[in-house]
């Protein structure tokens, strides 16, 4: 009787274990994702090291949605387009694999420039103002202040502009602070890093190394909420670490 209880309570774990792992996928396929952030193209909005939950449902599911990206279906289903401004992570175009994440800068049809550091869209120079300065790495690794500007985006009629900071590490005479005029294709978006002047983005052509229009079909989600955050160089497992290696202040604040 001992040996049948024993087995009976093994099989009642092992059937928890089964459930909780199938609920987590559920939710990591379906609902959220965590995401690291591994480089600084989107500072001071996202640092490194901060993790980020994703939702998997804001634009619907597509290949790339699900876990390893299989081959089930071609588009998206229940699909919303993104907004102007979201914070997302997508699959790099040039290899279908790559996780990146980058702010929505120009929609499908928009005409997107880069003059003297200043952002145009649709042949508007995009509203910024100047504030306090932030403090990063230059290209040399040494932390210096940086121009810090509010840029707000334009809205539409339903939605009032997404205002976001930047910086421009070079002020406005960086390498891709003076662009082509970009005319965003049908189901594709134009995607820029905060950090404008250290982010591999749309500016840049992939065969270039760069990101280059992003289909609609390569967003995995939207960046809703910092949930975790570790300085630069720690790791989030060493938690013996955390009381001092963990920014505090980071944790659940809004990843856009």
């Amino acid at each position: 009787m001992a040996q049948k209880q024993e087995e009976g309570g093994l099989l009642e774990t092992v059937k928890v274990i089964v459930q909780a792992l199938a609920i987590a996928l559920v939710i990591r396929t379906l609902l959220f994702q965590p995401f690291n952030i591994p480089s600084g193209s989107m500072i001071p909005t996202l640092l490194i090291g901060d993790y980020v939950f994703v939702s998997k449902y804001a634009y619907g599911y597509s290949n790339y949605s699900m876990p390893f990206g299989p081959n089930v279906f071609s588009g998206r289903i229940l699909a919303s387009p993104p907004k102007r401004g979201d914070v997302v992570v997508f699959k790099l175009p040039r290899d279908n694999e790559t996780d990146y994440i980058k702010r929505v800068i120009g929609l499908p049809g928009d005409r997107i420039q880069m003059i003297e550091g200043r952002l145009y869209i649709n042949g508007v120079v995009v509203q910024r103002e100047k504030i306090d300065k932030a403090r990063t790495e230059n290209r040399e690794g040494q932390e210096v202040p940086v121009a810090t500007y509010r840029e707000t985006l334009p809205g539409d009629a339903e939605h009032a502009g997404v205002e976001h900071t930047i910086i421009e590490i070079e002020g406005d005479h960086g390498i891709n602070d003076n662009t082509e005029l970009f005319v965003v294709p049908p189901d594709h978006y134009f995607m820029m890093g905060d950090n404008r002047d250290n982010s591999t983005d749309s500016r840049i052509a992939p065969e270039l190394g760069g990101v280059g229009y992003v289909p609609f079909v390569n967003l995995v989600g939207r960046a809703e909420v910092i949930f975790f955050s570790v300085k630069k160089d720690e790791s989030a497992l060493a938690f013996w670490r955390w009381p001092w290696s963990v920014r505090w202040d980071r944790l659940f604040k809004p990843a856009h």
